[in-house]
C-alpha cells in the first residue's frame, strides 16, 4: 500500500503552480516595498540626534567648548533656525518625489519593470548611504545634505509604481482589494523597522542609522534582479481576469499623436488622494510634535497599526460592494468629525488612501479601454500616486506655518482637506450608486 505523504509536503503540493509564483511575486514586492520605506524613516529618527539639549550631555575632558548649548549639535542644525532647516530637508524629499512620480510612470512603460526596480533600489541604497557618510566625513553643508535628500526622492519614485504594476499583473480584479490591503501593510512594517534600525545606532554613530538601511534596500535591489517575474506569461503562468468593469464608466480619449487612453477616474481619484495624503502626511509629520505639546496621547506606532488596519476594512469592504469610490467617500465623510481622535482618524483616513493608491490604480491601469496594455498600469499608478505626493508635500508645510496659531487651527485645515476629498469622488460615487440600482449609462465614445 502507499505510503502517506507528510503533512507539510501534502501542503505543499495541495497549491498549484500558478498559486506558488502568486504567493511569491507578493511576497517579493512586499519586502521590496517595505525597504524603500525603511530606508526613508531614518530621517525623522536622526533629526533628535541633530540638534538636541547639549547642557544634559557629558562632554569628554580633552574639548575645549565655547558655546555649552550647542556643541553637542552637527552644524548647520545648532543654530535656532534649525527647525526651518529640517522641514527643508523634508520638502527637498518630498517635492523631488511629487515631481519624479510624474516621469516616473513613463519610464515605467519604457523599460523591464525589473531592470527599473532593481536600479532604482541600488540608487536608492547608495543616495541614503551618502547622506550617512556626511558623518563620517565631517559634512557640515546644508547644500550636500538637501542634493542628496532630493535626489533620493528622485529615485525612490522607482518604487512604487514598479510594484503596484507587477501586483496588477499577477493578479485579477476579483480579490484585489482585500489581497492589497494585506500587502499594503508594508508602508507600516517598513516605518517600524526603519525606525528600530536607525534608533539602534542613533546616538553613538548617527552615520550608520543611514548607511545600514541603505545597505539593505541595495542588496534587496540585487534580489529583485535576480528573482523578480514581470508577467504570468514569462513563466507560462494562466494572466489573471482583468477587465471585468462595465464599458460605461470611463470615457476613452485619443490624447496626442500617439494613443493613450485617458480614464476619467485618473482625475478624480488623484485630486482625492492629493487631499487625503496631505492628512495623512501632517499626521506623520507633525504628530510627535503634536503629542508633545499637548500631552497625553496616542503613540506612532498605534497610530502606524490603525492605520494598517485601515487598509485592509477599505480593501474588504470595496471588494464586497464593488464600490471603489463609495468606499472611499464614506470613510472619509466619517473621519472629517473625528480629526482630533487620531487613532479613529488614521484608520478612516488611511483606508482610501491604501485603497486608492494599491487597488484603484490597478483597476484602473488594467482597465479593458486600454486593450490590454499593461504598461500604461505603470503610467496610471505615477499619475496618481504623484498628485497625492504634492498633498504629502503641502501638508506638513501648512501645518507648520499654522501650529503657532493654535493646534485647532491644524485640525480645521485637516477638516476642510478631508471634505474636499469626498467631493472630488461625488460623481463616481453617483455612477456607482446608480449601477447598484441598475440603471446603465450608454456606451460614449
Amino acid at each position: 500500500k502507499m505510503r502517506s505523504l507528510a503533512p507539510g509536503i501534502k501542503l505543499i503540493t495541495s497549491f498549484s503552480r500558478d498559486s506558488w509564483y502568486r504567493f511569491v511575486i507578493l511576497l517579493l514586492t512586499f519586502v521590496f516595498y517595505t525597504t524603500y520605506h525603511l530606508s526613508r524613516k531614518p530621517i525623522s529618527i536622526v533629526k533628535s540626534q541633530l540638534h538636541r539639549n547639549c547642557s544634559n550631555v557629558i562632554h569628554p575632558a580633552d574639548l575645549n567648548i565655547t558655546d555649552n548649548d550647542t556643541w553637542c549639535d552637527w552644524a548647520p542644525f545648532d543654530q535656532n533656525n534649525y527647525r526651518n532647516l529640517f522641514g527643508v530637508l523634508d520638502n527637498c524629499f518630498l517635492v523631488a518625489y511629487a515631481i519624479g512620480m510624474f516621469f516616473s510612470g513613463i519610464f515605467g512603460e519604457r523599460l523591464p519593470l525589473r531592470y527599473y526596480l532593481s536600479s532604482g533600489m541600488i540608487l536608492s541604497g547608495i543616495f541614503t548611504a551618502l547622506f550617512g557618510l556626511g558623518f563620517y566625513w565631517q559634512i557640515h553643508s546644508l547644500w550636500y545634505y538637501c542634493l542628496v535628500q532630493a535626489l533620493n526622492g528622485l529615485v525612490q519614485t522607482t518604487g512604487w509604481p514598479a510594484v503596484v504594476a507587477c501586483v496588477g499583473n499577477w493578479f485579477g480584479k476579483g480579490k484585489r482589494g482585500f489581497i492589497m490591503g494585506v500587502w499594503n501593510s508594508h508602508t507600516s512594517v517598513g516605518n517600524i523597522l526603519g525606525s528600530l534600525i536607525a534608533g539602534v545606532y542613533v546616538s553613538s554613530a548617527w552615520g550608520l542609522s543611514f548607511i545600514v538601511p541603505g545597505i539593505i534596500i541595495a542588496v534587496a535591489g540585487v534580489i529583485c534582479f535576480l528573482f523578480l517575474v514581470e508577467k504570468p506569461e514569462d513563466v507560462n503562468c494562466t494572466p489573471p481576469q482583468h477587465h471585468l468593469v462595465d464599458r460605461s464608466k470611463y470615457h476613452p480619449v485619443i490624447f496626442a499623436h500617439r494613443v493613450v487612453f485617458v480614464l476619467q477616474g485618473v482625475v478624480e481619484f488623484s485630486l482625492c488622494l492629493l487631499f487625503a495624503k496631505l492628512v495623512s502626511y501632517t499626521f506623520l509629520y507633525w504628530l510627535p510634535l503634536y503629542i508633545a505639546n499637548v500631552g497625553k496621547n496616542p503613540s506612532s506606532d498605534s497610530l502606524i497599526f490603525t492605520q494598517f488596519l485601515g487598509g485592509i476594512l477599505a480593501g474588504l469592504i470595496s471588494d464586497y460592494s464593488g464600490g471603489r469610490a463609495t468606499t472611499c467617500c464614506a470613510m472619509l465623510i466619517i473621519a472629517a468629525p473625528m480629526v482630533s481622535m487620531l487613532l479613529w482618524c488614521g484608520a478612516l483616513v488611511n483606508g482610501p488612501y491604501a485603497l486608492i493608491t494599491t487597488a484603484v490604480s490597478a483597476d484602473l491601469g488594467t482597465h479593458e479601454c486600454l486593450r490590454g496594455n499593461s504598461r500604461a498600469l505603470s503610467t496610471v499608478t505615477a499619475i496618481i500616486d504623484g498628485t497625492g505626493s504634492i498633498g504629502a508635500a503641502v501638508g506638513p508645510l501648512l501645518a507648520g506655518l499654522i501650529s503657532p496659531t493654535g493646534w485647532n487651527n491644524v485640525f480645521y485645515m485637516l477638516i476642510a482637506a478631508d471634505v474636499l476629498a469626498c467631493l472630488l469622488l461625488s460623481r463616481l460615487v453617483y455612477k456607482e450608486v446608480r449601477g447598484w440600482c441598475g440603471y446603465t449609462t450608454r456606451l460614449r465614445g
